[in-house]
């Protein structure tokens, strides 16, 4: 598809105050956020309002996903030194809500949950008041790994599905699988049932509007909590192509079906991402 991007996806360039905070605030300690590795349309709102997501174990990905800005290829070394500094950059910002992700770690014989764990535990003794939404590869399924990562009580801790059954394989990397991302958010839920969760996907890459319907309900058939809905927007190189720009009416009717469906929050619009206002469906719903 090349069609121009409709009026409702342009966004304004990063300026301000607070973008030029939080700029410099991650640049003086070395960290990595998602917002700048993913290419995210949400950069300027998000961080002029001070809200960013921090990317750890790198910026590179052992997996190739289609759709995704992040590089791939073999990463360095874990960081062990990170989770501190990330702590620090949490408390100089002064968030009261932060999110972590990561780029996928198959070279890792824990999949990175030890760093995800000492991530949650810096920031925790860092900075007590702040609450803490981690959004994790899938790990490979593995439980050991997963519990690591459920052990460390997140207050939020989110998988995403990315797409509709049928478009896996195409979007996704091959050791990617709907199957696997439904295991893994039933896997967390069993391991603790009082963990809030969240997935997210994107629409726009030729999903049928059924198709759509049968992921939420399969969603929610794996206790997921919170589910965020966006347009897919391809980012520059050699990534899949726009099938649809998806009006804000279907997205607002996907939402209140998700919301009847029993998810605890829903947000569904055009510039959704799963880390984006991320703090507003926790904090403004509580517990």
């Amino acid at each position: 598809m090349n069609a121009a991007k409709p009026e409702w996806l342009k966004v304004r360039a990063p300026v301000g105050e607070g973008f030029l905070k939080v700029r410099a605030v991650t640049k003086c300690f070395g960290v990595t956020t998602v917002c700048d590795a993913s290419h995210c349309p949400n950069i300027s709102d998000c961080w002029c309002r001070g809200h960013a997501s921090f990317m750890v174990l790198g910026d590179v990905c052992t997996r190739r996903c289609a759709y995704c800005a992040v590089r791939s290829g073999e990463p360095k070394k874990v960081d062990l030194d990170e989770p501190e500094r990330v702590a620090e950059a949490v408390n100089s910002l002064g968030f009261d809500y932060v999110v972590i992700t990561s780029v996928t770690r198959d070279d890792l014989p824990d999949q990175g949950a030890s760093h995800f764990s000492a991530v949650v535990s810096a920031v925790r003794e860092r900075c007590p008041g702040t609450r803490v939404e981690l959004l994790i590869p899938d790990m490979q399924a593995d439980a050991e790994a997963l519990s690591i990562v459920a052990d460390s009580r997140p207050d939020v801790l989110g998988h995403n599905i990315e797409t509709v059954r049928r478009l896996q394989p195409i979007a996704r990397d091959r050791r990617c699988s709907y199957e696997r991302s439904l295991q893994v958010l039933r896997t967390i839920k069993r391991l603790d049932s009082t963990i809030v969760t969240k997935s997210s996907m994107m629409l726009g890459l030729g999903e049928k509007r059924e198709e759509v319907s049968q992921t939420l309900r399969d969603l929610r058939g794996a206790g997921v909590d919170i589910v965020a809905i966006g347009q897919y927007l391809k980012p520059t190189g050699n990534r899949l192509e726009v099938e649809e720009y998806v009006t804000p009416e279907v997205f607002e009717d996907i939402r209140e079906e998700a919301e009847g469906m029993g998810f605890r929050y829903a947000s569904s619009a055009p510039m959704v991402r799963s880390s984006y206002n991320a703090h507003e469906a926790f904090m403004d719903r509580g517990r």
